[in-house]
């Protein structure tokens, strides 16, 4: 079953450990520590991330480390783009108006 990035942020134990890879690279034992679950847990979570490309794998002898997939993100980041302009304008209009009831009341 394939994933988008989408459901595979959708987890907080993915968004957890996107950010400690994003920081540095890690190995899964490294990455579990932070958390109260198993290994195969946290490498099940691994495998998801890597098969949406949002974090890869390198290979250093006999460790594998992850690491984030900056591409990826920044697909996300364009994604929610969007919606950080809308919003923006939403609090412009709000701040325009609690400044023009401020002054009429001033008045």
């Amino acid at each position: 079953m394939r994933r988008d990035i989408f459901q595979a942020i959708a987890d907080p134990t993915r968004r957890a450990i996107i950010a400690l890879v994003a920081i540095q690279a890690m190995t899964p034992n490294a990455i579990s520590e932070h958390f109260n679950s198993t290994r195969q847990t946290i490498s099940r979570h691994l495998k998801i991330l890597t098969e949406c490309q949002l974090v890869k794998q390198e290979h250093r002898g006999r460790e594998i480390y992850y690491q984030l997939e900056l591409n990826k993100m920044k697909e996300i980041d364009k994604w929610l783009e969007q919606f950080r302009i809308i919003w923006e304008t939403r609090y412009s209009q709000l701040d325009n108006l609690l400044l023009t009831i401020q002054n009429k009341k001033k008045q």
